[in-house]
């Protein structure tokens, strides 16, 4: 005999059959369909608008004659599921600044951060540049909205 079986047993297997009826063949002949899909650009029409109060203000120091600087600015999850996502500046942003990736998927609240890569590419012009970085998420019909400075010396 096998000893104890109901629910203090150690798992099935044996005799017994399988611990989850109908996965015996899993992996044998089993038929893998579709799967997630990931998106990897923006939609056309949509918008990115900056809220009133951003979720976070960031400051960065760039030399005019570099060649740019990069910040790697880390995004708590804040949906309950894994959420697509879509970064980019809304159009009154200064036109140094970029956001890699532009799109992806963000982990679920407690998860994993989302890293963005923010570049400012200041092509020798001195001063002050303001960009609104907005990180869309509409399957949760909300968003993320950072403010970030860059001072070009």
């Amino acid at each position: 005999t096998e000893g104890m079986g109901g629910s203090s047993g150690m798992g099935g297997g044996g005799e017994r059959g399988p611990a989850l009826p109908g996965m015996e063949n899993l992996g044998a002949d089993a038929e893998i369909m579709g799967g997630i899909e990931e998106n990897s650009e923006i939609p056309d029409g949509m918008e990115f608008v900056m809220s009133s109060v951003p979720d976070g203000e960031i400051d960065m120091d760039v030399a005019a004659s570099s060649k740019g600087a990069e910040l790697l600015l880390s995004v708590k999850p804040v949906c309950m599921g894994f959420e697509d996502y879509f970064a980019a500046f809304t159009e009154d942003s200064h036109g140094s600044f970029s956001v890699k990736p532009c799109a992806g998927r963000m982990d679920r609240r407690g998860g994993e951060p989302t890293e963005l890569e923010v570049r400012c590419n200041p092509q020798g012009r001195a001063g002050t540049f303001v960009g609104n970085l907005v990180i869309n998420l509409p399957e949760d019909n909300s968003k993320i909205c950072y403010k970030i400075t860059a001072t070009s010396f």
